[in-house]
């Protein structure tokens, strides 16, 4: 009888240890804004959002700095997941894991974007979580780059922007061990139960912006960190063809 490869074994939800959750990002949702897209991995539902504000904050300005800004908040819906979530606004402040991504949405996004050509503007990001199922930072950072990019597209088609200030695309996964086997994009179920977890942002030329990874109860090893940068390889390679898809249907 032949033997199981490693990556033919199945997941709880049917998925390959290297495989995706499928991924589907819907451009043009909502119509206020300059661009936004619906991104969609596996039953995660996030709501990515940019608006264009032709000013930059007051400490560029007290600083004499040139150039724009981009900046991110982040928030999961009350109904995101099946324990309510109470809203920030109710408890008087932004709560510290909000707080932590909607900084690391920014960091990503200004990391692949030219500040100077940018020009004296703030390109506001709004990642809304309509529904979690593990992995939402990550899926928001990938659904803010294909409105980032979307919002540049009409901003030269404005003649508002000369030139695209966008270096390269990036994206971002989150990859884990689960039960002793490393694994690509987890879910809820798996990201509680893994011994070692992992966001990854990674440009298209293969550089990293961010690595976040902790051992939750055993300590990983250098073969099981190389392990899991071979999978977030696959998968952001993966999740750019869905953003070159994205951008190329909303023109």
């Amino acid at each position: 009888m032949p033997t199981k490869k490693k990556n033919d074994h199945r997941r709880a939800d049917g998925r390959k240890l290297d495989e995706l959750r499928k991924i589907c990002i819907t451009p043009g949702v909502a119509p206020a804004a300059t661009a936004s897209v619906l991104m969609e991995a596996g039953r995660n539902k996030i709501i990515c959002a940019v608006s264009i504000e032709e000013d930059v904050p007051r400490w560029m300005r007290a600083q004499k700095i040139t150039g724009g800004w981009v900046t991110a908040e982040y928030s999961m819906l009350p109904y995101a997941s099946e324990e309510r979530k109470r809203r920030d606004i109710t408890a008087g402040k932004i709560d510290g894991r909000s707080q932590e991504i909607q900084r690391l949405i920014g960091r990503s996004m200004r990391a692949v974007i030219d500040l100077e050509q940018l020009g004296p503007r703030t390109v506001w990001i709004d990642c809304d979580v309509v529904r979690a199922d593990g992995g939402t930072r990550t899926a928001s950072i990938t659904g803010a780059f294909v409105a980032c990019r979307l919002a540049v597209n009409r901003l030269i088609a404005e003649g508002r922007l000369a030139v695209n200030p966008i270096r390269e695309a990036l994206a971002a996964v989150s990859v884990g061990i689960v039960g002793g086997q490393p694994m690509l994009d987890l879910a809820y179920t798996e990201d509680v139960a893994a011994e070692t977890d992992m966001n990854v942002v990674m440009t298209e030329s293969g550089k990293f912006v961010e690595l976040q990874g902790t051992a939750e109860e055993h300590p990983f090893s250098k073969h099981e960190l190389s392990a899991l940068l071979k999978l977030a390889e696959k998968g952001v390679a993966e999740l750019l063809k869905k953003q070159r898809d994205a951008i190329r249907s909303a023109k």
